[in-house]
């Protein structure tokens, strides 16, 4: 069974410039959620309507399928992961050794962050029902998500 390194939190935190530094560094198969959201779930985020756990019910089982189709390989994926229910749909029905990294950026940097980006369907103002939705998994990691990229992929594979 291969590992399923899960780099999680909120928009602006980081997750996907991390997955992709993880992914050059240790040869990982790298996962983006956010390109298997159907059309409809990006056009609610860019007119700043919350998604629901029910609209994430097809955004999952894309995902899933698209892990599952990777064979024998650790994989890292950029995913917000928000809810319960996400959560456990992930470590339910991939047959995968589950890892939750949780990318800790304080509030007001990661709403600085969704103002500065413009190459993102999130908007800012998105930014609170995110973390309103924020459950980690108790068996997440918290990482210092307020550091460079570079040492926060340092901080995961430092862990033991």
């Amino acid at each position: 069974m291969s590992d399923l390194n899960i780099i999680m939190g909120p928009a602006g935190c980081g997750k996907s410039s991390v997955a992709a530094e993880l992914s050059a560094r240790t040869g990982w198969v790298m996962i983006e959620a956010d390109d298997h959201h159907p059309i409809e779930n990006v056009e609610k985020q860019r007119n700043r309507i919350p998604l629901t756990d029910d609209d994430r019910v097809v955004w999952l089982d894309r995902l899933i399928a698209a892990i599952n189709a990777v064979e024998d390989q650790p994989i890292v994926l950029a995913c917000s992961a928000l809810t319960p229910y996400v959560q456990n749909r992930l470590r339910t029905e991939t047959d995968r050794r589950t890892r939750w990294l949780l990318i800790d950026v304080p509030a007001d940097i990661l709403k600085q962050r969704l103002i500065d980006r413009t190459d993102h369907f999130m908007p800012a103002e998105l930014l609170d029902s995110q973390l309103a939705s924020l459950y980690p998994p108790t068996a997440a990691t918290r990482i210092r998500g307020d550091q460079s990229v570079h040492h926060i992929c340092n901080d995961i594979l430092n862990l033991t």
